[in-house]
Formats: structure tokens, sequence, C-alpha cells
């Protein structure tokens, strides 16, 4: 296994990312509801809630990287609104924007086509209106989805709460928590599970939000954090998550708490690798700078150390740590190395599905072996 040592940045060193206008490819209406062999094979979000909610704001904001601000000039949706986020094996599914006015009782609203093959069901509530008409629509398309797909997730993200105080932020999450579960114990369905939360295009609240629904469409999910899990117990590194670097929405992290304010620092240096990179990491041949040498060092003035690491064209890995653990850089890249291979290993596993436990077993086994904290032991 081959090991790079750079302690310090020269002269030469390149860091790389994106250019400003890479991003997942362009959406368009779709009225047709019956996508293509391709499509069906991907786990789908749909996103719901009434007129003017922030449905397609959030889309736009978090997976086409545009300004809060210009999602004033956007038209409100009124038709099915197909998006294809396919940037790797390592994240794949689609979005659905559906107007706010879609009727479940139309004849041509076909449920079983819709929800059958989704594997997440974002209800958007804003928190700026009132909300008891909205969860009545909530009420009514979780008993339509529930019933034609017991294994969908429901998350319901009380939207727009950048105008509201902490205080009211709070009662409006529990008094929409009560009111939702009452309704749904009214209905029947008191087995259903609601995860609630509340978000904001004007902060990172909207990708923390959506890191936590895309990362329940990802199997390999439990397999990740383990991988993160051993790879901070032997580098001394505080929290680490793996980021998609273009919507910034995190994949997994280890199975220590997430800190709001760490996940916004992380969200911030993958912002500035990405503006510096553009300006300086392209060379006349390239067209685009993210590679495999691209990474990225940010002291702060409380002796903490931001660290990222490219693990492929679409992800990174984020560390935080102490500046003093950050003297073993020789011994963190080293681990980085064996961490990107596993990583790869894993997502490897679902393509091999006759020898998937085995090959799972074995990834594990040979991470533990050469993930150290100080010698590197032979797998």
């Amino acid at each position: 296994m081959s090991f790079e040592e750079g302690p310090e940045f020269n002269s030469n060193y390149v860091v790389g990312s994106y250019n400003k206008d890479f991003e997942y490819g362009s959406d368009e209406p779709d009225n047709d509801l019956h996508g293509s062999d391709s499509e069906d094979q991907k786990p789908r979000i749909l996103l719901m809630g009434l007129r003017r909610s922030g449905k397609s704001s959030i889309q736009k904001v978090v997976f086409h990287k545009m300004s809060p601000n210009e999602t004033l000039f956007l038209e409100s949706t009124n038709k099915i609104v197909k998006d294809d986020i396919s940037n790797s094996s390592f994240v794949q599914f689609q979005i659905w924007d559906f107007p706010g006015q879609i009727d479940f009782f139309d004849q041509t609203f076909d449920s079983e086509m819709i929800f059958g093959g989704s594997g997440a069901l974002v209800f958007v509530i804003d928190a700026q209106d009132e909300y008891i008409e909205a969860l009545s629509k909530l009420k009514m398309t979780v008993q339509r989805a529930h019933k034609v797909n017991p294994e969908i997730k429901f998350e319901v993200f009380i939207h727009k709460v950048d105008g509201l105080t902490d205080d009211h932020k709070i009662e409006t999450q529990r008094d929409i928590h009560q009111r939702a579960n009452d309704d749904l114990i009214d209905a029947g369905l008191e087995n259903v599970n609601l995860s609630f939360y509340l978000t904001s295009i004007y902060d990172h609240s909207i990708f923390e939000a959506f890191s936590k629904v895309v990362q329940k469409l990802i199997p390999q999910l439990p397999a990740l954090e383990n991988l993160l899990n051993i790879f901070i117990t032997n580098s001394a590194i505080e929290k680490a998550f793996l980021f998609d670097v273009i919507s910034k929405i995190y994949i997994a992290t280890d199975s220590t708490p997430v800190d709001m304010q760490s996940y916004e620092l992380c969200c911030d240096m993958i912002d500035v690798v990405i503006d510096i990179s553009c300006i300086y990491g392209l060379k006349e041949d390239e067209a685009n700078a993210f590679n495999s040498k691209s990474s990225n060092i940010i002291k702060l003035n409380n002796r903490t150390v931001l660290y990222l690491r490219e693990v492929n064209r679409f992800l990174a890995l984020v560390c935080i740590l102490r500046e003093d653990n950050f003297n073993r850089q020789a011994l963190i890249d080293y681990n980085f190395h064996c961490f990107r291979q596993a990583i790869t290993e894993v997502f490897d596993v679902r393509f091999k599905s006759p020898k998937s436990s085995r090959s799972m077993s074995r990834t594990h086994s040979n991470v533990d072996n050469v993930l150290t904290n100080g010698y590197a032991v032979k797998p």
C-alpha cells in the first residue's frame, strides 16, 4: 500500500476542487410518471407540501447551488419535476418535486407507481404560515403512501424558521409534532414514525436535515460508520464527516454526536476549497481540479485543525482534531489511505451479491488490522 507524506504545503502543491458551474445536471419537468428501467432502480425522494412552502427552493439550494436570495424569483411548481442525483456509485437517487395542489383522489394519480418505488417522503411545512391545512395534507399523504409502501420513510421539514425566535421555533416544532402524531393515532397509524427537522435555506440546517434523509437510503451506512469509528480512534481525531462535495450533505459520520457548529465549519471549509481551487487549482489541460492529490489544512485560533482529503471525484473526508494530535500527520495520512481503500471495497460488495456477507466481513477485518495508532500491521 502506498504512502505519501506531506506535512506542509509547498509552492508546487495544488489544491483542487470543482468548477463553479459544475452541478449534477439539469432538471426538467416531466408529465410521464413512468420512468425508465435505470430510473426505477434508484431510490426516490418525494418532495411534497402545500404551495409556496419552499419545496423547489430546497431542491435548488441543496443540489443546484442556487443562492437563497435567488429563490425569491422561482415560479410556483405546477407539474412534477424529476431531478436525477447520480454522482457516483456512492450516492444515487432521484428527487421528485410535486406541486402543492396535487390531488391524491384524482384518477390520473398513480399512487402505486409513485409511492411504491420511493425510499423517503419529505413533507415541507411553512412554519411562518398557518399549518392546520398542511397537517391535514400530511395526514392524507402518509395514509396513502403507507398503504402502498409500508417501508417508506417519512420526514417532516418545519421550514422557513429563520424568521422565528428560538422560543417560537421550539414551540412550533412541539405543536406540529404533537398534532401530527395525534392525527396518525386517530387514523390508526400509530406505528408510523415521523422525523421532524427545523430547516431554513439561509443557514446549514437544510443541509444537515437532507443529510439525515439521504443516509437512510444508503444500505452501507452501518459499514461506513464503523469504518469512520475505527479511523478516528486510531488517528486521534475528534470528529469526521464523509461529505458529498457538490451538495455539502454528509453521507456518513462517526458515532459521536454531531455538533451544528462543527458541521458548519466543515461546510465553510469545502466552500473555501472550491473557491480557491476554481481560481488557482486548474491547469490548462485540466477540466476538474479535484483529484487524488486534493487536500486542505485550516488551523483555527483555538488550536483546532480542520483537515480535508479527497476520497473520490465527489466525496471528501473532513476531520476535526486538536493541533497537538496533528503532529502525527504521517500516521493520519497512512490511515486515510487504508480508509479510502476500505470504503471503495464496501461499495464494491453490492456488485458481488453471492458473496456480500463474506466480502463485507473480510473488508472490516482488513481495516481493523491495517488502521493503527502508531504501527502498520500486515493484513
